[in-house]
């Protein structure tokens, strides 16, 4: 009877937290696909500037040939969904085809007059509003761009990186550009490209980039009671084996103190750290996203 209400609990449990993450993953795309038809409309089809990826390559063939770039948006994308219901997940490839058609609908019947008519905030601002729909539907589990989708593939076929082949296909696409449309747009719209990246960017990840922290120290003890009562982080102590000097020997078996904090409390560990032991080791590095423990939770997550 006992492990019968339990199960029914977990599958209620199961169904309410499935529920609430399509819920906020629709949401996520909506507002992704409402940003990039305002940065779009708005700011970058008025006056002829484009952006990297696939959504660059739909604004380059719209400038270059008669079809419509509602259909190109489509057309372009199509492949990079194929690629990533493979890749990735049927799932994912059914929210990006629905993000992609809301796209295009949106792209099509929706008319927004043009805000602005400077060159650079067309460029700047037409890139974040653009950089802002690619991030929320990132964070809804979809794309709207599927370039990282093709990245992905080629990096696990090649020596190239996500990040490399992104680069290459971005540099491909205005030199391209720069040749059949003309230069100052291919520098505006490498412009463009950067305000959009690096909106992305926030809107994955945030102001509070998670950091793993790794200290080694003969003071451990007092280091891991300041982190968990003082700060209030979780820590995790992991046994090692030192293999460099005499203390190598002296102490076979060391204990290394590994947390998760927010970049802006950074400054305040080590400062706590410094006042217990001046020489303790302590390794930083960026982690892309967490869940559960006693770390701060981001608002969007």
């Amino acid at each position: 009877m006992v492990k019968r209400l339990l199960k029914i609990q977990d599958n209620a449990i199961v169904k309410r937290i499935t529920i609430w993450r399509q819920i906020k993953d629709g949401l996520f795309i909506a507002i992704g696909v409402v940003m990039a038809s305002i940065g779009l409309k708005g700011f970058l089809l008025p006056n002829g500037f484009f952006d990297g990826g696939a959504m660059g390559m739909s604004l380059l063939l719209e400038m270059l040939t008669p079809v419509n770039l509602s259909v190109l948006i489509i057309l372009v994308n199509l492949p990079f969904i194929l690629l990533g219901a493979k890749q990735v997940s049927v799932q994912f490839a059914i929210k990006s085809t629905i993000a992609i058609f809301g796209l295009a609908l949106m792209v099509h019947f929706i008319e927004v007059p043009a805000i602005t008519a400077d060159k650079l905030l067309i460029a700047v601002f037409g890139g974040f509003f653009l950089g802002s729909g690619i991030g929320f539907a990132i964070r809804g589990g979809a794309v709207i761009d599927g370039t990282e989708v093709l990245a992905i593939s080629v990096s696990r076929k090649s020596s190239l990186t996500v990040g490399d082949f992104i680069t290459v296909f971005n540099v491909c696409l205005f030199i391209v550009a720069a040749i059949f449309v003309d230069l100052e747009t291919a520098m505006y719209s490498m412009l463009t490209y950067f305000s959009a990246s690096k909106t992305v960017d926030f809107i994955i990840n945030g102001v509070e980039e998670y950091l793993g922290v790794m200290i080694m120290s003969s003071h451990n003890e007092e280091i891991k009671q300041m982190i968990s009562f003082d700060l209030g982080r979780g820590v995790t102590v992991l046994k090692s084996d030192g293999g460099y000097g005499d203390k190598a020997n002296q102490l076979p078996d060391r204990k290394v103190l590994f947390c998760v904090i927010t970049r802006l409390e950074v400054t305040k560990m080590l400062v706590e750290i410094e006042k217990i032991d001046s020489k303790a080791f302590v390794i930083q590095y960026p982690i892309k996203d967490t869940k559960g423990g006693m770390i701060k939770k981001r608002p969007l997550h």
